[in-house]
């Protein structure tokens, strides 16, 4: 630009001084010739740089994920073509699931017999309640045939002493003591073995009670209203299933993957340092890199362009969406050494620039890691920005020009 803004001077000084000679050509005039252009384009290249700057190094960057499985195992079918557009949810490989299908079984029998076992202890807890009950029962019902004995014999014994008495004054019936002493003893008997059965049913109560103690105990384990162990195997099968699922493995987003090595029959773990295959987003970013004096005027939301030596003669239109004011030089490692600055003054860093493509272009190809050269246009000398714009799209045109002797 700086060349053709020299030829049209140029001309128009040929023009005036030597066609029309409208004004003299002496040393003067020469003098004067020769300076104008020299401050009237270091005056605009400088301004030009603050209000329009321009940057040799617009980088296409995407995100690239490395696939990892989330289960070990053999590969059986890899149906992703590398370097082919998938999308998100494809299958990019899978694993044989035959282990994982048996644990799945193997703990849907585990929880069957699990619940069947807590119906089985509630089952077991009505029958020791009931037992429990049952006992207090006969606890009442024993304790009530010893009073009636209690009563029993203390009227026999009372008949017993009155019959003695009768005797002994001669105006009773030996055989009516004889059969009161027999009745006495009777019921001393049923007594005693009415207190029996009432001990006995006593300590099956307390053994009743026990056994109740103890399922509820068993029982007391719970978790969400479920038995312990119901949900613990619950909890098994449920990772066993998510385990199974991670054995066919899918794109995480729309994108390609790049060299694909893996092939059936390899055998693949859950190891991110080793990834069984790269994945590159279709999703990407454009930063422009700039020196920190160049960022002077600019702000997010500014028009910018820039072109990919890709697509030589092209120009994507975007704008500033932020400048990322954070670089490696303004971190210092954790360590307990200090921190080292170098033998020399280390070099100015660069600050990126985050660029969003306008609509027009977002939906067109980008390839990762394409550079190009493009220009921030500020809110400042609206006026000379076309400057600018026609040197970005002079630039894209000489990218159709392939410098190589071979």
């Amino acid at each position: 630009m700086e060349i053709l803004l020299l030829a049209i001077y140029s001309a128009v000084v040929w023009f005036v001084f030597i066609k029309k000679k409208w004004l003299p050509w002496n040393i003067g005039t020469q003098v004067t010739v020769v300076i104008i252009p020299i401050v009237g384009l270091t005056v605009l290249i400088l301004l030009l740089n603050v209000v329009a700057p321009s940057s040799g190094d617009v980088r296409v960057i995407k995100y690239v994920i490395n696939v990892v499985p989330q289960v070990r195992g053999r590969v059986i079918e890899v149906p992703v073509e590398p370097n082919r557009l998938v999308h998100k949810g494809d299958v990019l490989f899978r694993i044989d699931p035959t282990p994982y299908e048996l644990a799945v079984r193997s703990l849907k029998a585990q929880l069957a017999s699990s619940v069947a076992g807590s119906r089985e202890l509630n089952e077991q807890l009505a029958a020791a309640t009931g037992k429990v009950t049952e006992s207090r029962g006969a606890i009442q019902q024993a304790e009530s045939r010893i009073s009636e004995l209690d009563a029993q014999l203390d009227l026999a014994r009372r008949r017993v002493r009155q019959n003695q008495e009768l005797v002994a004054t001669g105006a009773g019936d030996k055989f009516a003591l004889e059969k009161a002493q027999t009745e006495v003893a009777s019921l001393e008997a049923q007594l005693g073995m009415a207190r029996s059965a009432a001990a006995q049913t006593r300590a099956a109560q307390s053994q009743a009670s026990a056994g109740e103690r103890q399922i509820r105990e068993r029982m007391a384990g719970r978790v969400d209203d479920e038995y312990a162990p119901v949900a613990q195997i619950r909890a098994q099968l449920a990772n066993a299933e998510w385990e199974l699922a991670q054995t066919t493995v899918v794109a995480p987003a729309d994108g390609y993957a790049i060299n694909v090595q893996l092939r059936p029959g390899a055998f693949t773990t859950a190891f991110p340092a080793n990834p069984a295959l790269t994945f590159v987003e279709q999703n990407f970013q454009v930063i422009a890199l700039y020196h920190q004096n160049e960022l002077v005027a600019v702000e997010p939301g500014n028009e910018a362009e820039f072109s990919l030596n890709a697509f030589p003669g092209q120009i994507i239109k975007a704008h500033v969406d932020s400048i990322v004011w954070a670089q490696g030089q303004g971190q210092v490692a954790n360590s307990t050494q200090l921190p080292t600055t170098g033998y020399g003054p280390m070099p100015p860093g660069r600050f990126p620039v985050r660029l969003t493509v306008d609509a027009r272009d977002a939906g067109r190809f980008f390839p990762a890691g394409a550079v190009g050269d493009g220009a921030i246009y500020t809110n400042h000398v609206a006026a000379i920005h076309i400057i600018r714009k026609i040197i970005v799209r002079v630039g894209s045109k000489l990218d159709y020009l392939i410098l190589k002797l071979h």
